[in-house]
């Protein structure tokens, strides 16, 4: 499986990731069997990133993944992230290196390579929503001191919440990953957003991550699975998916991901599933992508897709 750099970090990342969250769910709420299977064939297909966070499934995706990796003395990349609540705004830096020591018993390791901030990135500060003036001049040193514990090797945030300050944090470079929200329902992170296209316009975030040679996670590669065209999901799956800068909700992502399958034959696709996972990954400035799992037919189907490749230029222009 093709390799790309991660940014500042040297690391290379493998093209396709593994996404360890309730989306999917298989690390939440799957067997140990299944999951250790599923850890096991990503890693023999070459995938060697490997995503959670504390708030998957209130810290079982941790626990999960990091039993599965360990049974399998797997060496690979490992990202975790942690969300501050309104109650943790008066001691961001004690709360931050209280999470990630949580992050780290549940795994049962002594350091990650990438430690996140997992909030949405906001101009006011409310609740969940976190005030981009925090992230930077509290949350950013918190990260810091700990990289230079040892207890993480990069840091990173979640791209989520209010465009402009997303930019502020990218181009504050105090951080060495990003999470993008990409897709072929909003290619907004990745070019021009579509005349009349709902939701979010990221403003090119992608080129902007690069010219600030950080790495890019691409998050919601298939709008919280919109983008298999029907909106029946597996039981293990998150059943209610709040769309992330898309639709204002799930049924309208599923009814405009309908509209592209004409494409999917031209592309020399598969299935709607395929044309999206090759939608992101034909972006020269991501690094690599996150999908969720609910079974392992679905990781071998995401591994089929990437090696695939991109997307022809024609396809791509017609999407965007």
């Amino acid at each position: 499986m093709q390799k790309r750099k991660l940014g500042r970090t040297g690391l290379e990342v493998s093209v396709l990731g593994y996404g360890a969250g309730a989306v999917g769910g298989l690390f939440t709420k799957g067997t140990a069997a299944d999951q250790e299977r599923a850890a096991a064939r990503a890693i023999e297909a070459g995938i060697n990133y490997f995503d959670t966070a504390a708030l998957y499934g209130n810290g079982e995706s941790e626990r999960n993944l990091g039993r599965a990796l360990k049974s399998l003395k797997a060496d690979v990349v490992v990202g975790t992230k942690f969300r501050l609540a309104a109650q943790h705004r008066a001691d961001v830096a004690g709360f931050t290196a209280q999470s990630l020591d949580e992050s780290l018993k549940r795994m049962g390791r002594d350091h990650v390579d990438l430690l996140q901030l997992h909030n949405p990135l906001v101009a006011k500060d409310a609740g969940d929503h976190l005030a981009i003036e925090i992230a930077l001049n509290e949350v950013a040193p918190a990260l810091e001191k700990l990289r230079k514990s040892g207890k993480t090797r990069f840091i990173g945030f979640s791209g989520v919440g209010e465009p402009a300050m997303l930019h502020r944090a990218v181009e504050s470079k105090l951080f060495d990953t990003v999470q993008v929200v990409y897709n072929a329902l909003n290619p907004s992170a990745g070019g021009p957003a579509p005349k009349g296209m709902p939701g979010l316009d990221y403003g090119r975030l992608l080129d902007k991550a690069k010219a600030a040679d950080m790495g890019t996670i691409i998050i919601r590669a298939l709008a919280g699975g919109a983008l298999s065209g029907t909106a029946d999901r597996h039981p293990l799956a998150m059943q209610d998916v709040p769309p992330i800068g898309s639709a204002p909700d799930f049924a309208g992502d599923v009814a405009r991901a309908g509209q592209l399958a004409p494409l999917v034959r031209e592309a020399g696709a598969t299935s709607l599933t395929e044309l999206g996972e090759r939608f992101v990954i034909s972006h020269p400035a991501v690094s690599t992508m996150l999908i969720g799992y609910s079974t392992l037919g679905h990781l071998e189907e995401a591994i089929a897709a990437v090696n695939k490749g991109p997307l022809p230029e024609a396809v791509l222009k017609r999407i965007a």
